[in-house]
């Protein structure tokens, strides 16, 4: 398995950045590259399009309102990956309450790619999401 973590320092706190990406339906608020999040099975998948037509279905696999984090999977991907698993968490920073970090971990194996290969694709597509997340909270 091979790993990669993209982190945003934000001026923003962390009760403000998880208001807006926390909830598991909520990635076309912030991120442009989602135009609908459908929630399937009570919550627990969402079934994604993205501005390319592209359907993506992810797995929640755990969800922590009170320490603003949670974990999904995802079946088939156009990346270089499978058995991917990702984890987004929304931290404070000590002694400043209008600041946070995210940081966005995706696990995974490479598939097509090496594994340089394959942690340099998630990391870009991760770090990109991070991008739109500071845009959408400057916005």
């Amino acid at each position: 398995m091979a790993s990669t973590t993209a982190s945003a320092d934000l001026d923003a706190s962390p009760d403000r950045v998880w208001a807006l990406m926390g909830g598991f339906g909520s990635l076309p608020d912030w991120l442009p590259s989602i135009t609908s999040s459908e929630l399937l099975e009570g919550g627990r998948v969402r079934r994604v399009v993205t501005k390319d037509g592209v359907v993506i279905v992810e797995r929640l696999q755990h969800f922590d309102d009170q320490a603003r984090t949670y974990g999904y999977s995802a079946g088939e991907l156009r990346l270089p990956v499978r058995d991917y698993r990702a984890v987004i968490a929304v931290l404070g920073v000590p002694g400043a309450p209008e600041r946070s970090r995210v940081e966005w971990t995706g696990t995974f194996t490479p598939d097509g790619a090496t594994e340089e290969e394959a942690v340099a694709v998630v990391h870009r597509v991760l770090s990109g999401g991070l991008d739109s997340l500071r845009r959408a909270l400057d916005g």
